[in-house]
């Protein structure tokens, strides 16, 4: 069997999980009718009785291979009838005709080569290239996406479940949380991070310049996309230690209650993993999700909350009551490639957050898929991202890249070749205050890794409408409320300039366009620049301690001189006392970030 599928079906090397056909094979010429029919058979009397098994892993591998059946079938039917009619018009004199439907049945082949045979990344069509920066950055930094990068934060080796505390370290996942932050943010410690983050965002929403407040809900949409009840499962959701650690920076450093605190996936379920985890040390933090029961609240949801700007067929109008009545949101996506959308990031995320069923069979996905085109038009997704209930309150993005994924269900199946990952997981995590160019960026990591995902052309099409939603290529009025306020521009876009540097239009000195923020906790020494004595925090007692040095009354540590070198020009000196009283004074924004 194992040569069999060998010869049939492209596999990882590594996970030796089935990627593709082995289209050089003749064996898959000889055996395809025959497995295609099976595989289409196995498909509609497994799914059609209960479709949430269209979400395990056999029928994810089933689903393809019928779906190339059908078309096999259809391409090759279809052209020989064309083919066959025209010859009929041949004989009978009728040139023109003939010629039009040999035309027609030429086109219905190429076509269908082009879907039997996947091209490779290279291929992958957008309609902007590389560094084409469009719309308004967001944030502190506008545009600025932190992507912390610890290979020492996951083991998974493919034996047991890649969730489980063995395969994932604590400790590394804390340190990424915090980095991110202070990285999107510009500040040297974790409480002031979070003070700037959403004092911007308050600023930016009319709120005016004032931090979190007492009492202020936060809502955190993470993806259990994967999940059919609270039983723990192998596929690919939300990582617990990473829910955990976001947990423990919102409660320790931004002083935000328990009670305060929000984790929902309203259209899917809260598994053990995650739940038991988390309530363990903050057992006062609210879970939602589909169901309830088991210590979760069952989601409700206030209807008609987000019309959309179009008339939108039957999608799902209501919004989940954890989103409304929130003050803020935080989302926690994933990086996955997916049929029909090219990939499933921030803007996708949201679905999750609106009235729909559990069973995804009986969900509307209008506007969803990008246009096979490229032409412009409406995207659900832009919407999502401009509702006052979603994307307009949401403070802060995440992408979980722990592990990632080529396909939208299953386990992490295969490790990453491109660098600096280099066969192994990719270990990531990228926090923007811009949901528009974080999705970006995710984009820019999954073409380049994977060669063969399925609808990745033009899938970038959502993110051109929110970077332009004011004066949209597809003259849109994105409106989702239809509360007669017109979208601004929702965040920036644009390409990296390759996969081997990785720049964007800031990190190339533009005043425009994506920043990207590169940090590895295990390669660089984690400096809290000012922190003179220590203690993790910024302070008095610093500026009193660096004074003391300069005047010879009191010795540094190593550590302590390190952070004492304010400016980080190699010296402590004066200038150094300057800068970190300004900053105390509030005079001066932030401290400079190097080695964070």
């Amino acid at each position: 069997m194992e040569k069999l599928k060998k010869y049939i079906f492209r596999t990882c090397p590594k996970s030796g999980k089935i990627t593709g056909f082995n289209f050089k094979s003749r064996l898959l010429w000889l055996f395809f009718p025959a497995i295609g029919l099976f595989a289409l058979i196995w498909f509609l009397i497994r799914v059609i009785p209960k479709p949430s098994r269209a979400s395990y892993p056999c029928q994810q591998i089933a689903a393809p291979i019928a779906a190339s059946f059908v078309l096999w079938i259809a391409g090759g039917f279809g052209s020989a009838l064309l083919l066959k009619k025209a010859g009929k018009k041949i004989r009978q004199s009728r040139f023109v005709s003939a010629g039009a439907l040999i035309a027609l049945g030429l086109a219905v082949i190429i076509t269908w080569s082009f879907q039997m045979f996947p091209l490779n990344s290279s291929a992958y069509t957008f309609k902007d290239g590389p560094n084409q920066p469009m719309g308004q950055g967001r944030g502190v930094f506008p545009g600025r996406v932190s992507w912390v990068h610890d290979p020492n934060s996951t083991s998974f080796n493919f034996s047991g479940n890649w969730w489980e505390d063995a395969y994932n370290n604590q400790s590394a996942i804390n340190t990424m949380v915090s980095c991110a932050i202070k990285n999107v943010s510009g500040k040297t410690d974790d409480s002031a991070a979070w003070d700037e983050i959403f004092k911007n965002f308050n600023q930016r929403t009319g709120k005016g310049n004032v931090g979190y407040q007492p009492n202020e809900k936060i809502a955190i949409k993470i993806n259990q996309n994967n999940t059919t009840g609270h039983s723990n499962t192998n596929q690919i959701n939300a990582s617990p230690q990473l829910v955990l650690s976001l947990l423990k920076s919102l409660i320790d450093s931004a002083g935000v209650s328990q009670s305060s605190i929000t984790v929902f996936d309203c259209s899917r379920f809260i598994t053990d993993n995650i739940y038991n985890k988390c309530h363990a040390l903050y057992p006062n933090v609210i879970f939602v999700d589909n169901i309830g029961g088991d210590g979760r609240v069952k989601s409700t949801y206030v209807n008609n909350t987000i019309p959309f700007s179009i008339n939108n067929g039957n999608q799902q109008t209501g919004i989940c009551s954890s989103a409304v009545n929130a003050n803020y949101i935080i989302n926690m996506a994933l990086l996955k490639g997916h049929a029909g959308q090219g990939v499933t990031l921030c803007g996708k995320n949201f679905f999750g957050a609106t009235s729909i069923n559990s069973n995804f069979m009986l969900n509307s996905h209008n506007n969803f898929d990008s246009p096979r085109d490229g032409n412009p038009k409406f995207m659900t997704f832009t919407d999502f991202l401009g509702h006052k209930d979603l994307g307009e309150k949401t403070v802060l993005y995440m992408i979980d890249a722990l592990y990632g994924n080529d396909v939208v269900a299953g386990a992490p199946h295969v490790k990453w070749q491109m660098a600096p990952f280099n066969n192994d997981w990719p270990s990531s995590l990228f926090v923007s205050q811009d949901g528009v160019a974080i999705d970006s960026v995710g984009i820019d990591f999954l073409k380049t890794e994977f060669t063969n995902l399925a609808d990745m052309n033009y899938c970038d099409t959502y993110l051109h409408e929110a970077a332009k939603a004011d004066k949209p290529d597809s003259g849109t009025v994105y409106d989702p409320e239809r509360d007669g306020v017109r979208c601004k521009s929702l965040g920036t876009h644009e390409h990296w300039n390759n996969a081997t540097d990785k720049k964007y239009s800031r990190n190339l000195g533009r005043d425009t366009g994506i920043e990207l923020v590169y940090t590895d906790p295990a390669q660089t020494p984690a400096i809290l620049y000012g922190d003179v004595n220590e203690d993790t925090r910024v302070d008095a007692l610093d500026l009193a301690l660096l004074k003391s040095y300069l005047l010879n009354l009191a010795s540094l540590s190593e550590n302590g001189l390190k952070a004492a070198d304010v400016n980080q020009d190699n010296s402590v000196d004066a200038t150094d006392l300057v800068l970190l009283k300004a900053y105390l004074a509030g005079t001066v924004k932030t401290l400079p970030a190097k080695g964070l």
